[in-house]
C-alpha cells in the first residue's frame, strides 16, 4: 500500500461483510474512542470498520487494543497562531496516502470525527465521491469539520445546537462512548485498588493534564493525610497522569499507599470503580462519566477553542451532575469542593443526575446516520439518467 501503513490487528472481515466503513479519527482520545464505539456497532451490523489516522499516533495503539484494522498516514497539525509550512506538507502527503488507500479499497462510507488526524481521510474520501458523514462533538463546529462541511452527506452532532453549523444541517445523535461496564469488584482488582474505601478517579484525558497533575496530589494529600479532615484509610485515588508525566507525579506521591498513579489506565475499569472523578471537561470525558453515572469535579481547559470546556462544565453543573472549578482557582477551591462532594447524599443525588445524562445509544444513532447516507447514495444512483 505504498507509504500508508496498513495492518490488521483483529480477525479478517467476514465474507458476508456489507462493505468497509473508514473511520477517520486521531490525535486525542476524545476523537478516537467515539470512533471505536461506532466501529463496534458497525461490526455488529455486518460492516467492516477500519480506523484511519496518524501513523505512530495513539490511535494506532488503541486500534490494536480494540482488534480493529488500522491505516496510518501522515497528518499535519494546524496551529492558528503560528502556522508551520512543514505541517501543510505533512497534511498534503497524508491526503495522497489516504486517497491511494481509499481508491484501492473503495469503502462504502468515510466517517470523520474532527481533529487534524481526521482530515486526510475525510478530504480524500470526498475527492473520490465516497459518501462522508461528520461527527461534531462540541457545541461549536471545528476547523476540520468546516473544511469538509459542504460535501458531507450528514453532520451528526453531540449537542442540539452547534454554532457555525447552518440550520437544518445537523442530526442529533449524542456522543458515542464504549458502552461497557465492569463489576465494581472486578474493576478494583484490575486497578490494584481495595474494595471499601471511597474511590476517586483523576484524569486529564488520554494525554494527561499538567495542571491537574501539579495541583491534585498536593490538595488531596492535605485533605486526606494524617492531619486531614478524613483519615487516609477511607479513601483511595487512581490518578491517570498521561505517559509523559507519570514518573514526575509518581515521585511526588511516593509512600502514599492510598494514592495510585499510572500513565494510562483502562478507562472502563476506572469509571466502573469510581465514586467521584476529577477531570477536564471535554465532551468525551463528560459522556463517559454520564454513561457510568459518576459525579464529577470538572476543571475546564482554559485554552480550549472558544472556551468550550467551560460551557460544557457549566451545563453539567447546572444539571446537578457535577461541580465546576476553574483552573485559576484550583489550589484555592479544589479541596473545599472535594470535601463537599464526600457527603453520601450529595454524591447519590449527583450520581442520579449524571445517569440521566447518559449517552447510551449514541453509537447506534451514528451508525443509523451512516446507513441513511448509504441509502441516500443508492437512491441518487438509481435516479441518475446514466444509472451511475
Amino acid at each position: 500500500m505504498s507509504e500508508a501503513q496498513h495492518f490488521l490487528s483483529g480477525a479478517p472481515a467476514p465474507s458476508s461483510s456489507r462493505g468497509a466503513v473508514v473511520l477517520a479519527a486521531g490525535g486525542t482520545g476524545g476523537h478516537i474512542y467515539p470512533a471505536i464505539a461506532t466501529a463496534q456497532e458497525l461490526r455488529q451490523r455486518g460492516y467492516h470498520p477500519v480506523l484511519l489516522g496518524q501513523r505512530g499516533g495513539m490511535e494506532e495503539r488503541i486500534a490494536a487494543d480494540s482488534r480493529l484494522e488500522f491505516v496510518g498516514v501522515s497528518a499535519g497539525k494546524f496551529a492558528r497562531t503560528r502556522p508551520d509550512p512543514r505541517e501543510l506538507w505533512r497534511a498534503a502527503r497524508g491526503f495522497w496516502e489516504a486517497r491511494r488507500y481509499l481508491a484501492g479499497t473503495r469503502p462504502v462510507c468515510v466517517v470523520g470525527y474532527g481533529g487534524f488526524a481526521s482530515l486526510p481521510g475525510v478530504m480524500s474520501g470526498q475527492s473520490l465521491g465516497i459518501p462522508t458523514v461528520l461527527h461534531e462533538q462540541n457545541a461549536r463546529l471545528g476547523l476540520t469539520q468546516r473544511l469538509a462541511l459542504r460535501r458531507a452527506h450528514t453532520v451528526a452532532t453531540a449537542y442540539p445546537e452547534v454554532k457555525g453549523l447552518p440550520t437544518g444541517r445537523g442530526t442529533l445523535v449524542g456522543m458515542p462512548v464504549r458502552e461497557e461496564r465492569m463489576e465494581r469488584a472486578d474493576a478494583l482488582r484490575e486497578l490494584g485498588l481495595q474494595d471499601g474505601p471511597l474511590t476517586i478517579y483523576v484524569t486529564g484525558g488520554s494525554q494527561g493534564s499538567q495542571a491537574l497533575n501539579d495541583a491534585v496530589p498536593s490538595v488531596l494529600r492535605h485533605l486526606f493525610g494524617d492531619e486531614g479532615l478524613w483519615h487516609s484509610g477511607s479513601v483511595q485515588v487512581m490518578h491517570s497522569t498521561g505517559l509523559r508525566w507519570v514518573r514526575e507525579v509518581s515521585g511526588r506521591v511516593h509512600g502514599i499507599e492510598w494514592y495510585k498513579t499510572s500513565g494510562f489506565v483502562n478507562a472502563v475499569a476506572a469509571w466502573s470503580a469510581a465514586d467521584l472523578a476529577i477531570t477536564r471537561a471535554g465532551t468525551g470525558t463528560l459522556a463517559e462519566a454520564a454513561f457510568h453515572g459518576v459525579p464529577l469535579i470538572m476543571v475546564p481547559l482554559p485554552t480550549s477553542a472558544e472556551n468550550h470546556q467551560f460551557y460544557n462544565a457549566r451545563s453539567v453543573e447546572e444539571g446537578g451532575a457535577g461541580r465546576l472549578v476553574e483552573q485559576k482557582d484550583l489550589h484555592q477551591n479544589l479541596g473545599r469542593v472535594v470535601h463537599e462532594c464526600l457527603d453520601h447524599d450529595t454524591r447519590n443525588a449527583m450520581r442520579a443526575r449524571a445517569a440521566a445524562r447518559s449517552p447510551q445509544g449514541a453509537a447506534q444513532l451514528l451508525a443509523d446516520a451512516v446507513e441513511q447516507a448509504l441509502r441516500g447514495r443508492a437512491r441518487k444512483h438509481r435516479s441518475s439518467p446514466a444509472g451511475s
